[in-house]
């Protein structure tokens, strides 16, 4: 007879060889998107006016005359020793340049999160509840429109009116060391509006759907039949067990929280990673974007696989195996 945490340890063990496998794959397919870049980054540093010499030695300073694959290992074996390497521009240490800017990006989702995500649910609790209804109709024809536009535009929209027009928020989302919480909050309120419109939408829709499924099983009529209220059996009977795809969907939205900010922080001029990954980008600093490439790509795999294992543990048939 098996232990009945075997076959739950098993698959969450099978999920994270997967995750670290998609990483390696990732950072592959990061460093030949770089390699294959038009121009040439010794010729970006050093401008126009730099001699063929000045070129060669600078090439040979920064290994690009070595091959890919030597290149690649030599990358790939800082980045598990923890050293992302140095900007190409400033000569600046990339770890620690991107440590007060993830900081700053994690804030910026954890704020939009910390808002979206109960909303979010609260939203498709209601709209489940008066199915088919004017409510129901209202939330999911507001969502849609919301997730339908593009978050630049969002962005632009929320600045005219409510920086311009009406002057209630501050139009650039600038925080700096010294800031007390109450006034970060403040200054990125635009933002972190514009993101919460952005995945509210699909959040509210997969909650909607995952729980109008479980409604059609026997023990929620059960409840119904008992007499209870309408909403009381939404979220006591039907919502804990729609949990795997609820849990899916929030995760797959804060990863896009993280990952997904790049236009967002531009567009407010956010001191984030997607503001300094586009600021790199345009100085074709190499080893900066595949950094960020490479972070952007771990906390989206490790959002997913832990929306994987909290779906594995919140499976009875896995916690409770015959």
């Amino acid at each position: 007879m098996s232990h009945p945490g075997h076959p739950i340890i098993k698959l969450v063990v099978q999920r994270l060889a997967l995750g670290l496998i998609l990483l390696w794959a990732a950072s592959v397919l990061i460093f030949v998107g770089t390699q294959i870049l038009p121009g040439d980054v010794a010729q970006s540093i050093l401008g126009q006016s730099a001699t063929p010499e000045t070129l060669a030695n600078l090439r040979a300073e920064l290994g690009l005359n070595e091959p890919a694959l030597g290149r690649y290992l030599h990358w790939a074996g800082g980045v598990l020793h923890g050293d992302l390497g140095k900007a190409l521009t400033n000569g600046q240490d990339i770890a620690h340049e991107m440590a007060g800017r993830l900081a700053n990006t994690l804030f910026l989702a954890g704020c939009a999160a910390a808002i979206a995500v109960p909303l979010a649910i609260f939203l498709g609790l209601l709209a489940v509840r008066y199915q088919g209804r004017w409510p129901d109709r209202l939330i999911s024809g507001v969502t849609l429109a919301t997730v339908s536009v593009p978050e630049f535009l969002l962005g632009y929209i929320a600045i005219y009116f409510l920086a311009v027009r009406f002057r209630l928020l501050p139009s650039l989302a600038t925080i700096y060391d010294g800031m007390t919480l109450g006034e970060k909050i403040y200054a990125i309120s635009m933002p972190v509006l514009v993101l919460v419109l952005v995945v509210l939408g699909h959040m509210m829709r997969m909650t909607r759907a995952a729980i109008l499924n479980v409604m059609q099983s026997p023990y929620v009529e059960t409840a119904e039949l008992k007499g209870l209220r309408p909403f009381t059996v939404i979220a006591r009977h039907a919502l804990p067990n729609a949990v795997a795809p609820v849990v899916n969907v929030v995760m797959l939205n804060l990863a896009y929280l993280v990952v997904g900010v790049v236009v967002v922080e531009v567009v407010f001029v956010y001191p984030g990673m997607g503001q300094y990954l586009v600021d790199h980008v345009s100085k074709r600093d190499v080893p900066v974007v595949q950094a960020c490439g490479l972070v952007f790509a771990a906390v989206y795999i490790g959002l997913n696989l832990l929306a994987d294992v909290i779906s594995i543990l919140a499976n009875p048939r896995l916690r409770h195996p015959k």
